[in-house]
């Protein structure tokens, strides 16, 4: 069994990815279920829907912080993770 090169493994960056995750991880949850709160069933103007986007935010931005620290180093997670904002964004306000 080969071992990987230093270079090759995740590096400690907690900080990093602990506020990629964090602050990027939130906004990018916000836009996640805004894309599901336009075009999900029943569109935004569903009755029930409004709780169940309130409380599909925290399990996204939970489970977006925890894949933060799979990034290889704190900087390819901001990038990544902001990349991904972006893009939702456009989607967000380009399609709705």
């Amino acid at each position: 069994m080969a071992r990987l090169a230093e270079q090759d493994k995740l590096q400690p960056d907690w900080w990093t990815k602990s506020l990629a995750g964090l602050i990027l991880g939130f906004t990018l949850a916000l836009g996640l279920v805004g894309l599901f709160a336009w075009f999900g069933p029943g569109g935004i103007d569903a009755d029930t829907k409004v709780q169940f986007n309130m409380w599909l935010i925290t399990p996204i931005w939970l489970l977006i912080l925890s894949f933060s620290f799979l990034f290889k180093t704190g900087l390819r997670a901001i990038g990544y993770l902001s990349l991904l904002n972006i893009l939702t964004y456009i989607v967000l306000y380009a399609f709705r």
